[in-house]
This record gives C-alpha cells, structure tokens and sequence, in this order.
C-alpha cells in the first residue's frame, strides 16, 4: 500500500501544515522581540543623564569601563593630530566640582589623544572631557572627547589578561609573514581584526567573505567539528564531549573576548553545528535558534540594532531550513562533500542578500563561489593559528614555525578575495531602498522556492553557472551609468578628491587620486580607462594621494606631474616609490605652463610660489591662519575639454585663492571644483571671479570636518551657481552634448538626494 494511504503517511501529510503554521508563528515571535528589543534599546539609550548632558555639552568626569580595543586614527591632512577612538562604558559620572557622583551603565564612545591608544580591553579609566551627543542611530549614547590622558583605576581582570598574553602569542608567531597574511590569521582565529588592512577588509566584502575576518559563528563551528572527533577518537564519549564541547566554548569566548558579537557567535555556531546532523536534529536547531534569538535579546539589547546579529541569525537560518534540501538535490549527482561546499554557502548567501544589499548598496554574484574555493582552507588556517597561539605559550620559535604554516591557508583565502573582487561584475549595485530591498526579498523568495529543482539538474546547473559566469565576466553595468557621453567625472572617493578628464577611446586625464585604491580603481572600472597619459596630483595629503596604486595598477600611465611642495614628506617618498615600481615618470609642474593630452587641454595657473619646505627629520608645516603650507602648493588649472571650460583647484586656501585672482588669469569657467571639498575657507571674490555655472564638491558622507559647510553652499547659491556633491549624489558625470551642459549622479548607498 502507498504509504501516502497508511496511517503513518496520513499522520505526515497532516503535520506538514500545522508544523508550518508553528515556524510562521516563531518567526513572528522572533520578529516581534527584535522589534520589542530595539525599541527598548533605543528608548535607554536616549535618556539618562549621560544623554542628557550631551544635549549641552557638558565638561563631565567619568569612570569608564574600557570595551574595545582602540583603534588610532590619522586625518588625511596635517591639520589634524592622530586620535584614538575607542569604545567604553560610563559606570560613574560628575559634572562640576560639587556634585556627587551617579551612577550608570551607559555606552559612550571615546575620541582621544594619541596617549589613549594604550588602554587596554577590561580596565577601568578615570577621564575628563566634554560631552556630545552621537547621531541619530548609533550604538552608543554620546560621544566624550578628551585631551586629557586615562588614569587606570583598574587594570583588566587576570583571565582577561592571560587572554591577551595568548592574542600576543599568535600576532608575535606571523610577525614575520606578508602583511596581508599577518593581519588575516589572528582574524580567523579569534576576531582580532586589528592587522587587516582597509583593503583587503574592502575585498572581503566584495566577495562575501567578511565573516572569515571577523568573530563569527564559522569560527567556532570549525573548532568544535576538528575537537570533538579528536576526542572521540580518543575515547571521550557521551557527557564527556559535552564537557569538551563546552569548554571549547569558554575558551574561545575568552580568547574572542565575551563582547555582544562573540556571544552571538558562540551561540550561533552551536546551532550551526547541531543542523550538520540533519533529521530530527534539523528540528531542534530550528527550535534552539529561536530560543537563543529570544535569550541572546534579553541579555543584550543592542543587538536587536545590530546588522551582524542579523546576518547571523539568517545565515544560520538558512543553513539549517535550507541547507539540507539543496544538499540533498545536489546529491543526487555530485559527492556528497562537494554537496555540502556548496549548498551551505549558497543557503547562507541566499538567506542574507537583502539585508546585505540594505547595508552595502550591492549584490554580490561572486560569494558563493569565493565561500566554495576559500572554504577548504579556513578550517586549516584557523586550527592551525589556534594551534600556534598555544604552542607560544611554550616556545616562541617552534610557534612561528605553527604561525608559517597557517600563513599558506590563509595566502590561498587573501589570492581568493583579492582576484574575485577583481572581476568586473563581482559586485553590482543595488537601490539601498524599502522599494529596492523588497524587490530583492521576492526575488530571493522565488529561488528558494524554485532552486532545488535547479540543484537536481546537472544540465540546468551548468546552465545556471554559466549564465553567471557570463554576467560575472562581462556585466552590463549599472543602468544609465556611466553615461555615454561623459567628459569629466568627479569619482565618489571618499573624502578626499578623484577625478577624470577624458581624453579618448578608453583614455583620461587623471587629477588626484582619492585616499582609497579601490574606490579609485572602481571607479576608473566604471568608466573604462585603460590609457592614462598623464595623472596630475595636486598636493601629498593623503586624501589625494591616497588611492594612487589603485591608479597605476592594470593600467598604461605615461607620467605623474606633481607640486613643487613635496610635503609631507612621507606620502611624497610614497608616491615616488610607486612611480618607480611602475617605470612612470614623475614631474614637477611649472607654473602658466600649457599642455595637452589627447582632446584635454589645460594651463597651470597655481603654485606661482613655494612655501619653504619643513627641515628633514621634522614634521609637516603646521596650518597657519592663511591655511596650511601644502593645501596652498595645489596646483590649480583651466582645463578646457569638449567646448567647456573646468577649473580644479586642490585645496587651496583663500590666501592662494586670492593670490590666484592677483595673477590676473582669466578665470571664468563653466564648471568649478571647490577647494577644498567645499570647506568654509573659501574667499568669495575668488568664487565671484570664476562665475561658474555648476560647482562640483567631492567629500566623504559623514566626514569629521563638516564638509561641505552650510557657508560655503550659501556663498555658492548667491552667485547663481548650482551646486553637486558626492555626499548626496555619489559620483558626478558632466558632459556637453551640442553644448548642452548636462550632470548626470549616481546616488549611492547611504547617500540621500536632497527633495
């Protein structure tokens, strides 16, 4: 008989729609304490009197409890000294002399001097500062700037400390490794995430590996999967892998530090671990991950706010709802390890697109192969590392021979990332709207219902892939960008200055090159330059210097043309340095002269003098009232290109700015680049002089320095001069059809257009 006609079928058939019925019901449950959650969280964070202080920025005394490591920062100018930003808990605060001390328990983050870098996670600090108040949806409840060193009242607790004596055992055992590989091993192994470069961080999340660099479930899942059949194999049976599974928590939670995001982790990597058994086991890591969702809430409110409690939560998801039934389609014609390679990383991809489209602006169609061909290695890469921090305890020499070893998993893993993110259509924007992001839900909704009968066909998986591939390889670029017909472009760098004068058929003028080499390099992607016969840096401030290897590297560049002013001396060396590594030219720039590269024509009319340079071994010269030395050393030129006439001005001051006038040079142009990505030191007979008709701004989102200033935009809009910036329009694409002055944008995630 058909079991379909047997009680037993009947029985299934029945349970199906009330076993539905119950994950409808706990996802709504989980949903509704997320929402619950963030309200409260956002409700506490908004009241007390650390909030209430910072709405009057107030001088306050505080007890801080050190909750990150700091991280030290350096401004892209020489304006600026380097400051540490580091995250803590205010456990007592007094404001004035003659108050008492209240106490509370409320996230702040600390921007301090260079001195605060040495804090360490776990102490308690004694510190003064003032109080501001933190944007709208941080994570904290105000910000506390200080000049003022920390005073230790307490040192971290010993287990805290021995954790970091083993965090200082595997960084001292890849000390000697390649710098991508020194920073990437102790982000396996325990999160520390401190040595991983912004762009290798960068490509990571290009191709979907970002989870591999941070404190993660995968982490611990991969520990747990090589321990527990060791001690098996060893004899450790029943309760006593329990034990051993639990103490496997402990100490990776120690090493990992027990913040939010480890607790998280280890959470989510023991439900992880409980779905790879499948069957009745499915059904208790569905319940279990409920249940830790709801728990992992009530300990830590902050979470139900937090973009990778999230992720987690749905990679998990959909590697235990998902995962097994798509292995067992690929099942049916592929072994059953390469299965499992593939449909645990495509669950997870799957279940997580939309958010991560929502927090990054772009759909990534490398990550489940980048997860396939750099999974392998992870698992040896992070015992190996683990296995290294140990054996440091005992011998430094033998663990730098562990620490080489593990740097060859992890070389593979960095060569995966870095190639991938190469390819032209390895990410591909995506609107960061409800409207956009609920598209992308439905369309990951249809996959789900209809991939597995994909998976089954090994014809229609070939198909699939090599459709993939196709787009992968040959993308068809964003829709309307860039347009056919640019002249200039002002790339979204950043804040800093990237910008592209076209010169032909896949050939450009390249002024200043932004701060980042990826954004550069996409952008210059996006536009399709190959040919670059000249690159024009107006200054050695890292925000225009900054991106230069993303400039020279893939590319032909004939030459570099400089400032006079090689300071700071440091990005000067650097630019050199590249310049010979790639066998291009470097020179300096003559003031008036007049040069041509393919349609792009332009006179040099800035620097007419140089400021004396700053003796050898000293530091940059400082900022005076008439600005600094290197901002006022920008070369400024008249480009003039397809009928228009552009004027670039680096960053100078109003005391070059009125100097430039004094030349007495034509400056009436169509289109300007404000100095100094539109800060207040603009001089306005300068800007009436030029009389444009459109001001492009390049500046970073949320940048410290308040650019571009409400002055400045004032100043612009009385003379009649629209206006564009990259903080509200992304990237800014000019041209001239039939003398046609025409700007195209291309808003980016978190950008938003002014109504």
């Amino acid at each position: 008989m058909p079991e379909a006609r047997t009680p037993l079928g009947l029985a299934r058939r029945l349970a199906k729609p009330q076993s539905t019925g119950w994950t409808i019901v706990g996802s709504l449950v989980v949903v509704g304490g997320l929402a619950i959650a963030a309200a409260l969280h956002t409700a506490a964070l908004s009241q007390g009197p650390v909030h209430d202080l910072a709405t009057t920025s107030k001088t306050v005394t505080v007890q801080l409890k050190i909750t990150s490591d700091p991280s030290l920062r350096q401004s892209t100018t020489s304006r600026r000294p380097p400051y540490v930003v580091v995250r803590a808990t205010v456990e007592e605060i007094r404001a004035g002399n003659h108050l008492a001390n209240t106490r509370v328990r409320t996230p702040v983050l600390v921007v301090g001097t260079a001195q605060w870098q040495h804090v360490r996670f776990g102490q308690r600090i004694n510190a003064t500062g003032r109080l501001e108040q933190a944007d709208n949806g941080a994570e904290v409840s105000a910000l506390l700037s200080t000049r003022s060193p920390p005073k230790t009242l307490e040192g971290p607790p010993w287990w805290l400390r021995a954790a970091e004596r083993v965090r200082a055992g595997l960084r001292n055992a890849v000390a000697n490794e390649p710098d991508d590989v020194r920073g990437l091993v102790p982000a396996l192994v325990m999160g520390d995430e401190s040595g991983v470069s912004a762009d290798l961080n960068a490509d990571f999340q290009t191709t979907g590996l970002t989870h591999l660099s941070a404190v993660s479930g995968t982490n611990l899942t991969l520990l747990l999967a090589f321990l527990l059949p060791l001690a098996r194999l060893i004899g450790v049976r029943a309760r006593g892998l329990t034990v051993v599974g639990l103490l496997t928590v402990v100490v990776f939670v120690v090493l990992a530090r027990p913040q939010p995001s480890v607790l998280r982790a280890a959470a989510m990597g023991l439900i992880a671990l409980a779905a790879m058994t499948g069957g009745p086991g499915q059904r208790r890591a569905v319940r279990s991950l409920s249940a830790a969702v709801i728990v992992l809430l009530l300990l830590e409110t902050s979470l139900a706010r937090s973009p990778g409690f999230a992720l987690s939560v749905l990679a998990t998801g959909g590697i235990i709802l998902l995962g097994p039934g798509w292995r067992a389609a690929l099942a049916k014609w592929l072994p059953g390890w390469l299965a499992d390679a593939i449909s645990c990383p495509l669950a997870a991809q799957v279940a997580c697109t939309p958010i991560v489209a929502w927090i990054s602006g772009e759909v990534s169609l490398v990550a489940v192969a980048a997860n396939l061909l750099a999974g392998p290695m992870v698992g040896p890469a992070t015992i190996l590392g683990f296995a290294a921090a140990g054996v440091a305890l005992v011998s430094s020499e033998l663990a730098q021979l562990v620490g080489w070893a593990a740097g060859w998993p992890a070389r593979w893993i960095i060569l995966v990332a870095r190639e991938g993110a190469e390819l032209p259509g390895a990410a591909n924007a995506w609107p960061a709207t409800v409207v956009g992001v609920a598209v992308l839900t439905l369309l990951c909704l249809a996959l789900v219902l209809g991939l597995h009968r994909i998976l089954a066909r090994p014809i229609a998986m070939i198909l699939a892939v090599a459709i993939l591939a196709v787009v992968v390889l040959r993308p068809v670029g964003s829709l309307g960008w860039p347009p056919r017909d640019w002249v200039f472009v002002v790339c979204d760098v950043g804040q800093g200055d990237g910008l592209v004068l076209r010169a032909g058929a896949r050939a450009a003028v390249v002024v200043d090159t932004g701060p980042d080499p990826a954004a550069m390099d996409r952008c210059l992607q996006d536009l399709d330059v190959q040919h670059i016969p000249v690159v024009v840096l107006s200054h050695f401030h890292a925000d225009h210097v900054g991106g230069l290897a993303g400039v020279l590297d893939g590319r032909r560049v004939d030459e570099i043309e400089v400032t006079p002013y090689f300071s700071p001396r440091r990005e000067y060396d650097r630019v050199v340095a590249l310049a010979a590594q790639h066998r291009v030219t470097v020179r300096t720039v003559a003031f008036r002269e007049q040069r041509t590269a393919g349609q792009v024509r332009w006179t040099t009319l800035w620097p007419a003098r140089v400021p004396a340079l700053p003796a050898p071994g000293t530091s940059s010269a400082t900022a005076t009232d008439e600005g600094s030395p290197e901002n006022n050393a920008s070369i400024a030129m008249m480009v003039e290109l397809a009928g228009l006439r552009i004027l670039l001005t680096g960053d100078l001051e109003p005391a070059s700015q009125r100097a430039v006038v004094a030349t007495g040079a034509d400056l009436k142009a169509d289109v300007l680049k404000v100095p100094h990505h539109g800060s207040a030191q603009q001089d306005p007979t300068f800007i009436a002089a030029v009389q444009a008709r459109l001001a492009v701004i390049s500046a970073g989102r949320d940048n410290d320095y308040g650019h571009p200033a409400p002055r400045t935009l004032d100043l612009l809009s009385h003379t009649s001069t629209r206006t564009a910036t990259t903080v509200t329009s992304g990237p800014l694409a000019i041209a001239n059809t039939h003398n046609n002055l025409s700007l195209t944008t291309h808003p980016q995630p978190g950008s938003s257009i002014p109504r």
